[in-house]
């Protein structure tokens, strides 16, 4: 295998990654940096998420920009503030030793002004989020119309938010003869007609399985009823006492509602959501970035762009709707040829699912049972004892008080000692899972006992899950109306392909607005009753409509019947 220098980079960039810690390229760098340097050809690249894709195209594009010339010489579109950071700050980090490079990072949620001021100063890179990129475009701070390489990264990720407009209006401004490399995970029909429209004849390299996950993160799930998700949430973090993970949820509220329990339970826990305003967004990926954090609950849009390393676990509180977010969530563990694990909770509806995620990953999902009081008691307390085994005494820090302790403890005998301090560490364990129920719960397909759950758990099937489920999301839509919420209606639906994150990120992009509060959403298959805060609905209102969604165009109203949609009478008797 080649090393860095063997595929061209210069020593001034060799010499930044080397303080970074790079040895050896990844696949995906090993193939594109020579393609990158070597040819001019527009590139496609296909590579999950946490592969090195930043490396690889950010290391050949330093070396190509001359710092000499103060103009703009590359665009990168990313699809979230988080990602648009973090390739900014890994060029800063890969040029650190290239005079005068300058790199300049444009999203929002920050301010414009600031980022205006920094474009004046002059940019050698511009990376930025689409919506923010092409603001600053149309006031004339971002100057595109000469840069020679054009990078999309993740951009299914970006078509999946609803940037679609916003893309096409950039790639018009920009050069005819630039050079464009388009990264995705996978290759939907909107990635295809980009590459088709915007690129010419490109050469496309694919490392893995397309839409496959991870080699290396190992697929397992877990069938509890509805109601005991949470239970088995906390008896996952148990078993796995070292756990470092993302917990998704469907829904801000859900996961909010899960990480207050998991806080109130003494679990180091926190939420990431799109009710929370930058700075303790900030604050909340700072503490997980830093392992101060163990488990981080979000939802997919508010996950966007979250590159973590060394996260142990991935779990699906609930599994997605769409079968690239389990890809795309999977994708966060795993990483830089370190093992990881995701895990699924499902319940009976949601089971059915699970062949058909095989099918696309190419992989088995296998089943688990959810550990019981014992198997949890006995890994936490083994975790403990190595702990203890391997800890570092520090001889000058403990000496000034071990005669007293000695003195203190010379009535035990070491048996005795042993089973205090293991009480000590560990009572709360044993009494909580002391008699703890099973939770898993058969499928009534395979167990024949579908007669015996329903009288005991009041669980009916897949109709009385489906009954529960919805019953819920009233009673959420009650309490929204409660909060000052509003119904609106918008004439896309299942058959456009909308689902909650889509929404979400579309009212997010075209409203530039990220604090929006966004309750329930119910899709039917040709439109979608959708709450917003009240304060926010003409907002909404005014910057959806007018706009386009997948070619057709959007209309929206304030409603709680789809408007203009009349009761259908029944037919007269002759």
């Amino acid at each position: 295998m080649p090393n860095f220098e063997e595929l061209g980079i210069s020593s001034e960039v060799l010499k930044g990654i080397g303080e970074l810690g790079f040895q050896t390229p990844t696949p995906v760098q090993e193939e594109i940096i020579p393609l990158f340097l070597e040819t001019e050809n527009d590139i496609v690249g296909l590579a999950q998420t946490g592969t090195g894709k930043t490396a690889a195209f950010g290391l050949p594009l330093i070396d190509q920009c001359d710092t000499d010339d103060d103009s703009t010489q590359a665009l990168i579109l990313s699809p979230t503030r988080e990602l648009c950071v973090q390739i900014a700050k890994d060029l800063e980090n890969y040029g650190k030793y290239v005079k005068n490079l300058r790199v300049t990072a444009v999203y929002g949620g920050a301010s414009i002004e600031n980022q205006i001021r920094d474009l004046k100063k002059g940019t050698h890179i511009i990376v930025g989020t689409p919506g923010r990129t092409l603001d600053l475009i149309k006031r004339k701070r971002a100057k595109v119309g000469g840069i020679t390489t054009l990078i999309l990264d993740e951009a299914d990720e970006m078509l999946h938010m609803g940037f679609r407009d916003e893309l096409d209006a950039i790639l018009e401004n920009t050069p005819k003869d630039k050079r464009t490399l388009l990264f995705s995970a996978t290759m939907p029909k909107d990635v295809a007609r980009i590459a088709d429209t915007y690129m010419f004849d490109p050469l496309r390299v694919t490392i893995g399985k397309q839409n496959s996950g991870a080699e290396n993160v190992k697929h397992l799930y877990y069938q509890v009823h509805a109601k005991d998700r949470y239970l088995a949430l906390k008896r996952i973090a148990d078993v796995n006492p070292d756990i470092y993970g993302l917990v998704f949820c469907r829904t801000r509220a859900e996961t909010k509602d899960t990480a207050d329990k998991l806080i109130k339970d003494g679990y180091n826990a926190d939420a990431l959501h799109g009710d929370l305003s930058q700075s303790q967004r900030d604050h909340v990926m700072k503490r997980f970035r830093e392992g101060t954090l163990q488990m981080l609950v979000a939802t997919d849009v508010a996950a966007r762009g979250i590159d973590v390393q060394n996260i142990s676990h991935v779990i699906n509180y609930n599994l997605p709707d769409d079968i690239e977010d389990y890809i795309h969530r999977s994708g966060r563990t795993g990483r830089a040829d370190k093992h990881g694990i995701s895990i699924s909770i499902v319940n009976f509806r949601e089971r059915s699912r699970i062949p058909h995620l095989e099918k696309i990953l190419g992989k088995k999902i296998e089943k688990k049972k959810v550990p019981n009081g014992p198997e949890i008691c006995s890994k936490q307390l083994f975790n403990m004892i190595d702990k203890m085994e391997h800890v570092t005494v520090d001889e000058t820090q403990i000496e000034p008080f071990m005669e007293t302790v000695m003195k203190k403890l010379d009535w035990l005998d070491k048996e005795e000692v042993i089973k205090r301090f293991v009480s000590l560490e560990f009572n709360r364990f044993l009494e909580y899972y002391k008699d703890a129920p099973d939770l898993n719960k058969e499928d009534r397909r395979d167990s024949g006992r579908k007669d015996r759950d329903r009288g005991r758990d009041g669980d009916r099937g897949r109709g009385r899950d489906g009954n529960r489920e919805r019953g819920k999301r009233e009673q959420n839509r009650s309490q929204d109306r409660k909060g000052g919420y509003i119904k609106l209606f918008i004439n896309v639906g299942r058959i456009d392909g909308v689902n909650p994150p889509r929404l979400i990120g579309m009212i997010n992009d075209k409203t530039r607005d990220r604090d929006i509060s966004i309750g329930s959403i119910d899709i039917a298959e040709k439109h979608t009753i959708f709450q917003v805060s009240e304060q926010f609905a003409d907002k909404v209102i005014k910057a959806l409509s007018d706009t386009q969604f997948k070619g057709r165009h959007v209309r929206v109203d304030y409603s709680g019947e789809v408007p203009g949609k009349k009761k259908k009478k029944g037919k007269k008797k002759k």
